[in-house]
């Protein structure tokens, strides 16, 4: 699947400067995100019902085990999407052999032009919350429109009202069901 970089601006260059920050200083087991298996993204994920050979992108999966385990359950069509390099070679290295299953791009969800209807599933347990804007979150969303088949399960995970005003020291957007 093709991925094309989009003109960049300041605001991606420091977000990128600021995760590979974080993933260089940090070990995957002591950010206050982690987990060592996503059981409710993976949950959710197989109670959408899309077959082994869907294609699912984890948008923000940097370090996260997701990868691992959709590949470990057969699934064959893995893409990660991730800011921060180091973060995806960090996957890379813990997965061994079985990352040449997954498709891995480097590049900021919100500057990058994702292939049209490529994708079955889109997954984010680590993005949305940090888009603080309308613009950001606009961009977003015409990103998913754009990349997800019509009809195809969209799964974003976010902060809830009593979460944290802060995560990695960036401010954050707090939702509700109904928001």
């Amino acid at each position: 699947m093709e991925v094309v970089p989009r003109k960049s601006g300041s605001f991606a260059m420091n977000v990128k400067t600021h995760w590979e920050k974080v993933y260089k200083t940090k070990a995957p087991d002591t950010v206050c995100w982690y987990l060592p298996h996503l059981e409710t993204s993976l949950a959710l994920i197989e109670r959408t019902g899309t077959g082994l050979s869907s294609s699912i992108i984890d948008v923000g999966g940097g370090e996260s085990t997701l990868a691992d385990d959709l590949v470990s359950r057969g699934y064959q069509n893995v893409t990660v999407l991730d800011i921060s390099e180091t973060a995806i070679n960090v996957s890379k290295q813990r997965m061994g052999e079985a990352a040449e299953h997954v498709h891995w791009h480097v590049a900021d969800v919100l500057a990058v032009e994702l292939e049209s209807r490529a994708y079955d599933v889109w997954h984010d347990r680590a993005v949305f919350h940090f888009l603080t804007t309308n613009e950001q979150r606009l961009a977003y969303v015409r990103s998913v429109a754009r990349s997800v088949r019509r009809g195809g399960p969209v799964i974003v995970s976010t902060f809830g009202p009593e979460g944290p005003q802060k995560c990695s020291g960036l401010e954050v957007i707090r939702y509700d069901a109904d928001s």
